[in-house]
């Protein structure tokens, strides 16, 4: 077989597509811990045969909206046109096609939102860079910029006047220190959190697992909780998260970056409604990041379909005697292959 060609097992299994080999880890060793098969389908420099069935199994689509930072520009088109190809041969796919759009575009993720009745950030999208500062006027600083195609807090300034945008615009065109892969810039308004830290609500097989404070009393915009995504050292002057909160105290008390919030239960109020959000969508596997600000509203302002948990959490859940997310994932993956296999008609008997 090419080392350009996709692989494929002897039977029935989960196939996990993805763009960044230092996120699958732990998903892979709780599969093995179960017993169940697995290949991995890293997309750049491979390729599909159009004219031939996908294989049988069970398919997890882990892409992300900041793969072009990593491998290729090109990650989002390979993507989609593997997701189509098993979409076309029925394949079943945790977070498909569909989510996959959502998980490329804040736009749509704002429209999701505010349809399903949510608070959302008030956000402009800004198509080209010449068009930021009147769109920006609009918004009373300060008020902060994000990639439409974002993922790991890129394009996340807060900016404090309209002057400085001004200066920053060029930033964002095409070959700008700034630029947006698909040319889309947001401006959004400033969310001040109530105390120094955002929440990522995490959902499995469409139902809440846990919810996590994320510590932003340092001012960072890098909120992806896997070990692979920790940067060391405080944010730079300026940084925001991606909901536009910025520390409330300087002279706050450490802790710990990422935390287990155990007085958000399925129970919660606005966790049943993102659960119903879920539903509605078609997403399985989700990390839904809100803030509760001094005015007391919970503004929903981000969806990850590629979520990721952070090692120290889930050490502590297993600890505890819980079942830690990479665990329950693999659950439900076992479970979903389960189906997939049964669903597959038996051979007509010969003869």
């Amino acid at each position: 077989m090419s080392s350009h060609t996709l692989p494929v097992g002897d039977a029935p299994t989960v196939y996990i597509i993805h763009d960044n080999p230092e996120w699958i880890p732990p998903f892979t060793e709780a599969l093995d811990r179960l017993g169940v098969p697995h290949i991995e389908w890293l997309l750049p420099q491979t390729s599909i045969d159009l004219t031939a069935a996908p294989p049988p199994g069970l398919f997890w689509s882990r892409l992300s909206a900041s793969a072009h930072t990593r491998t290729d520009p090109h990650v989002k088109e390979y993507g989609r046109a593997v997701l189509e190809w098993l979409s076309g041969a029925g394949r079943p796919v945790i977070n498909g096609r569909n989510v996959y759009e959502l998980e490329v575009s804040k736009v749509r993720q704002h429209r999701a939102l505010t349809e399903h009745g949510f608070d959302a950030p008030r956000t402009s999208a800004v198509f080209g860079a010449d068009a930021l500062p009147a769109a920006a006027r609009a918004f009373t600083p300060p008020f902060i910029t994000k990639h439409n195609q974002g993922g790991k807090g890129l394009g996340v300034r807060r900016f404090d006047s309209h002057a400085e945008l001004d200066a920053a615009a060029a930033d964002f065109a095409p070959e700008g220190a700034n630029a947006p892969i698909d040319g889309i810039t947001l401006v959004q308004e400033y969310v001040q959190p109530a105390e120094p830290f955002v929440t990522r609500a995490e959902f499995i097989g469409g139902r809440f697992h846990y919810a996590v404070r994320v510590d932003v009393s340092d001012g960072s915009f890098e909120l992806c909780p896997a070990e692979a995504c920790e940067i060391p050292g405080p944010g730079g002057a300026g940084a925001t998260t991606e909901a536009g909160a910025a520390p409330t105290s300087a002279d706050a008390p450490p802790i710990a970056p990422f935390a287990l919030r155990p007085e958000i239960t399925r129970d919660t109020p606005l966790i049943g409604r993102l659960e119903a959000l879920l539903a509605d969508l078609g997403i399985d596997i989700a990390g839904i990041e809100f803030i509760e600000t001094l005015d007391n509203r919970q503004v929903v302002y981000d969806i990850n379909t590629n979520t990721n948990y952070n090692p120290a959490v889930e050490a502590a859940e297993r600890e505890a005697g819980r079942t830690a997310a990479a665990d329950r994932i693999a659950s439900v993956l076992a479970a979903r292959l389960d189906a997939a296999i049964a669903s597959v008609p038996a051979a007509a008997p010969v003869g």
